[in-house]
């Protein structure tokens, strides 16, 4: 990724449509050896770059999914505890096992169950890897902490074995989808980008990309009725993967143009909460399809 250029060109070749904008931030990323922070809506396509970028440079992906309650040790490592006790009990059925030797024996890498944090800090074939870590929103503030220390020397410490450092940083992006908001310490050691929604002739390339099969025409209507969705006060409104999951359920249907009956069918593929799907019952689909048709008029 030589150029800017470059990376909206490799991106796309990965199924991944992105504007100049977000191009740029992740170019200067790789550039600067910078961490990269994305933060937006969900379903804007924040974990998706990471595929990209891993699979344009060829790069294993190492992904952290984040949650309330996630702490440092199930991100770093665990003792694999069962063949531990098989160990001490194939020890003690030999008889005269050294306990020191064997305490010594259950605390090495062999024993060793590595999770992401620490996978990210092993020599990868091919390079750095792409260290994903996603919605750190949802962790807890004393893991963020965590966080900023890991990330800052690419280290980790294993009281047993030692301190592991990485021979080459990982290539981090971490995503937010701001259920709360990140502690400024952790995002100033990144390039900060807002994924924002797609405009319509974003979200049409990135239809044609992933939905090759549907006709123009239709394409034109579902980007155009999603994004007027959007508009709506919904409790989660549809995201690009939303986008992509509706057409697709219209080919998988054979259908070739969307109407009120076929949209309450289907909400299933863009609304994910009761309330907002209820929201669309009767008459409200019709209104909003005629938005996005009057939408389509005024392009």
């Amino acid at each position: 990724m030589q150029t800017i250029d470059d990376v909206q060109t490799d991106l796309a070749a990965q199924g991944y449509i992105c504007g100049r904008s977000l191009a740029t931030v992740v170019f200067l990323s790789q550039r600067l050896g910078r961490q990269l922070f994305l933060e937006g809506e969900a379903g804007t396509g924040k974990t998706e770059i990471a595929k990209a970028i891993a699979a344009s440079l060829d790069r294993r992906l190492i992904r952290l999914q984040c949650y309330e309650g996630l702490d440092a040790a199930s991100a770093v490592y665990e003792w694999n505890f069962a063949e531990q006790m098989i160990a001490i009990r194939t020890a003690e059925a030999v008889g005269g096992a050294d306990r020191t030797a064997l305490k010594a024996e259950l605390f090495t890498e062999d024993y060793l169950i590595e999770r992401p944090l620490l996978q990210a800090m092993r020599p990868q074939p091919g390079g750095a890897p792409v260290l994903l870590i996603d919605e750190v929103d949802r962790t807890d503030e004393p893991f963020e902490a965590y966080l900023l220390e890991a990330l800052s020397e690419f280290q980790v410490t294993i009281p047993e074995l030692g301190t592991i450092k990485a021979p080459e940083p990982p290539i981090v992006i971490l995503t937010s989808n701001r259920t709360r908001e990140v502690h400024d310490a952790l995002k100033r050691r990144c390039l900060y980008h807002w994924v924002d929604y797609p405009d319509f002739d974003r979200e049409m390339e990135i239809l044609a990309t992933r939905a090759p099969q549907a006709q123009q025409a239709l394409s034109r209507e579902v980007v155009a009725f999603v994004q007027a969705l959007r508009r709506e006060d919904l409790f989660k409104k549809p995201g690009v993967a939303e986008t992509i999951d509706l057409a697709k359920c219209l080919l998988a249907l054979d259908v070739i143009a969307l109407s009120p009956e076929v949209i309450s069918d289907t909400l299933g593929a863009i609304l994910k909460y009761q309330d907002d799907i209820q929201a669309l019952q009767g008459s409200e689909a019709k209104r909003i399809l005629d938005a996005a048709r009057a939408d389509l008029d005024d392009l």
